[in-house]
């Protein structure tokens, strides 16, 4: 089973498996610190059982007025989990959070 929820500092020590993958762009410590001070409604990981994590999404808001719109920075599901969707869960949910900030 799959559980989605807000990433926290403690998964920065525990997502090397996702970001070991040749496919993954990754970023430097401050990068992901930045996200997730800046914009935390945004940046959700995905676990699986035993509390492995499967994959994370980091994304952004951006713009004023009609050019108000959700950003994806990064969003990658590691190898084992592929195929699963995964990513569209995590899709999903920014894209229903960006569009809860832009409702209010």
């Amino acid at each position: 089973m799959t559980t989605v929820r807000r990433f926290c500092c403690d998964d920065l020590l525990r997502f090397e498996s996702v970001n070991l993958d040749h496919l993954t762009e990754t970023f430097n410590l401050s990068f992901y610190m930045t996200y997730l001070a800046r914009w935390p409604d945004y940046f959700h990981v995905a676990e699986g059982p035993g509390k492995r994590i499967m994959g994370y999404i980091m994304g952004k808001v951006e713009g004023q007025g009609e050019s108000w719109h959700g950003h994806v920075t990064a969003v990658t599901v590691a190898p084992e989990y592929r195929r699963q969707q995964v990513a569209k869960k995590l899709m999903n949910l920014l894209e229903e959070n960006s569009d809860k900030i832009l409702d209010t």
